[in-house]
């Protein structure tokens, strides 16, 4: 397993669509396990392959405690969804930064398995913002664009100043 640099928001590469995934075969099983690696060591509980500058449909979420729960999405859609939460949500490409989003309360996402195998998956509070906060990345969008043009514009002002001094 490898860790993999994470894209740093406002990076253009982060608004790349994903294409969707042809085939689950050993390449796409240890881009899964790189990811989780990497997310594992971040540490984050989501990961999507756009935020690792590979723009294919994977997605990686572990909300566990004890990081015993990998969910691994390929294909990811959600296909149903209902009721409004709002969550204060932060991100691996927006590091440091933490704000509160509105999302649908509980999803079913239809995905396929590290095996190839469609599976769906009812989820609820902070499963079901994660899942909806990975999906976002791989349509090329990253969580603060639902926040306002101002908060956009300090935030990116935040990030280069911290590249700055940590460059």
């Amino acid at each position: 397993m490898a860790l993999l640099p994470i894209l740093r928001y406002p990076d253009p590469r982060l608004h790349t669509r994903a294409a969707p995934v042809h085939e689950v075969n050993d390449e796409i099983r240890q881009l899964v396990a790189d990811m989780a690696e990497t997310m594992y060591e971040a540490p984050g509980i989501g990961l999507a392959a756009t935020q690792v500058n590979v723009h294919q449909r994977v997605v990686v979420i572990d909300t566990s405690e004890d990081k015993s729960a990998l969910l691994a999405l390929i294909n990811p859609e959600i296909i149903a969804r209902s009721g409004e939460q709002v969550c204060e949500e932060g991100c691996l490409s927006v590091p440091g930064i933490y704000d509160k989003v509105s999302r649908s309360e509980t999803v079913r996402v239809r995905a396929l398995d590290q095996h190839g195998k469609t599976f769906e998956l009812d989820a609820e509070g902070l499963l079901a913002v994660c899942i909806q906060h990975e999906l976002d990345h791989l349509e090329g969008k990253v969580f603060v664009e639902y926040l306002s043009q101002l908060k956009q514009t300090r935030i990116k002002g935040k990030l280069a100043k911290k590249a700055r001094i940590t460059a």
